[in-house]
């Protein structure tokens, strides 16, 4: 089939990859020159395993290629994807400027009949938006005869994990209007993931508003299930207990299963933070309170501070002259992206409090360097007390305490030894609980997970801190 996408960043590239690999013939349209030069020019704008492999394929084999030129986009396809940004507004609704400006362009460019998909994530009514916006453009331009139809098809891509996601969905949701059209686009869209049907039937039909509403409720849903295990977590430091062992008992319960039962630091990235607002901002419009995903996100902010507060127990408020070594910058292992990280959020309260920051991440310090500029912008001389290092091992070195962030596997197993030698106090803030308490306490490391007991405020009530 010819397939257009609209957008090359995470959601659009990706869609455009796969389809290709699928066997159709794929235009990918990007109005960001420097970003559609890199993707002629053989490079890739964003970071996600596998993925350059897949686009060198199948722009060798010229079922992928990309280009600014709408109006050949257009042309080209029977489907048409927009998947462009939906960044959140100031109340956390997410802005549809974009998606709108994508519809009034293709409506310009519009010669024959077409099947219209918002693969962006969007709230529900915006499919309805989006046929006004098209309709009304037909018309402006002398072409309301024109057939048209807008479906809903909401992505559910883990960064880190999205080919294969892609690939071997658990299900493959579209929303389709009742009517003539729709019928078409049914049997389109049909066509179009026939590969991915072969074996196992993953397509899920419904109706428009339902499948908006779908991609919201399986994020929040999500995002719940850890701001759920991050207050079970602080309630076993409160009584030690361990929270890995609650989650492995809860987690075999095959009504609850063990998926997002992982406590830490509090969700972030793209999608979570991002849709749980706008969810909220959904009832809100239609009268409504979502108070459980209201609360999610409420226990999310909070949860940042959670290692705030235990280095601050132990080395003081004031960390002028502290150094802290930092693992993980991204938001979670396999990609660079540092939207809503919890490194940025720790490492700002660092910086505020006198401390300097050692940081290594195995793919997200150019990024991470960008957002932390931005983010210490107001602190003077900030962003100079944060250096990124080459390697784990380099960040340790004179460094007060280690702080692991992200759960890249490098960090698993690290040389314990070493890091006890390398840091000033044997000291490990672990955000994300790769370690053993027991293990490192044998080892004479002195150790804070979240959840995991309390062991390094028990060890500061008895033990005076070394300074």
């Amino acid at each position: 089939m010819k397939v257009s996408v609209i957008g090359a960043g995470y959601v659009g590239l990706v869609t455009a990859t796969c389809l290709s690999e699928l066997g159709h013939e794929v235009v990918c349209v990007e109005n960001d020159k420097s970003r559609l030069d890199m993707l002629l020019a053989g490079g890739v704008p964003i970071y996600e395993p596998g993925l350059d492999a897949l686009i060198l394929r199948n722009t060798q084999g010229k079922r992928l290629s990309f280009t600014g030129d709408m109006p050949a986009a257009v042309t080209h396809a029977e489907i048409m994807f927009i998947a462009v940004g939906t960044p959140p507004q100031e109340d956390g609704s997410a802005d549809l400027a974009h998606v709108i400006a994508a519809a009034q362009q293709v409506a310009r460019a519009m010669t024959g009949p077409l099947v219209i998909v918002n693969k962006s994530t969007v709230p529900v009514g915006t499919a309805e938006l989006v046929t006004q916006a098209v309709a009304a453009e037909l018309k402006v331009c002398g072409k309301a005869d024109l057939p048209f139809v807008v479906v809903s098809n909401p992505e559910f891509l883990k960064e880190g994990a999205a080919i294969d996601d892609f690939m071997h969905p658990d299900r493959i949701v579209v929303g389709i209007p009742r009517s003539p059209m729709g019928a078409r686009a049914k049997e389109a869209m049909g066509r179009l993931y026939a590969s991915l049907n072969r074996h196992h039937e993953r397509m899920v039909w419904m109706d428009v508003p339902s499948a908006e509403l779908t991609k919201y409720a399986a994020n929040a849903m999500l995002a719940t299930r850890i701001s759920f295990m991050n207050e079970i977590a602080n309630l076993a430091d409160l009584v030690g207990a361990d929270v890995d062992a609650v989650r492995r008992g809860i987690g075999s319960d095959s009504r609850i299963g063990p998926s997002f039962l992982y406590a830490g630091t509090g969700y972030g990235g793209s999608c979570f933070p991002k849709d749980t607002r706008a969810l909220v901002q959904t009832a809100t419009k239609n009268g409504s309170h979502m108070e459980v995903v209201e609360a999610t996100e409420r226990v999310n902010q909070a949860q940042r501070n959670v290692l705030v507060r235990r280095i601050t127990q132990r080395l003081g408020n004031d960390l002028t002259g502290r150094t802290f070594a930092i693992w993980g910058l991204a938001f979670k292992p396999q990609t660079d992206d540092m939207r809503e990280a919890s490194s940025r959020h720790m490492i700002r309260e660092l910086i505020a409090r006198g401390a300097r920051i050692q940081a290594h991440d195995p793919v997200a310090m150019p990024a991470a360097q960008h957002a932390l500029t931005e983010d210490l912008a107001d602190i003077s001389g900030g962003i100079d007390r944060v250096h990124m290092v080459d390697t784990p091992n380099a960040a340790l070195v004179g460094a007060d305490a280690l702080v692991v962030l992200t759960e890249w596997k490098q960090f698993h197993n690290p040389d314990f030894a070493l890091i006890k030698q390398q840091l000033r106090q044997a000291v490990i803030f672990d955000g994300r609980n790769l370690y053993d308490p027991e293990q490192l306490q044998d080892l004479g490391i002195a150790y804070q997970g979240i959840g995991r007991g309390n062991v390094l405020a028990r060890q500061t009530a008895t033990t005076p801190s070394a300074t």
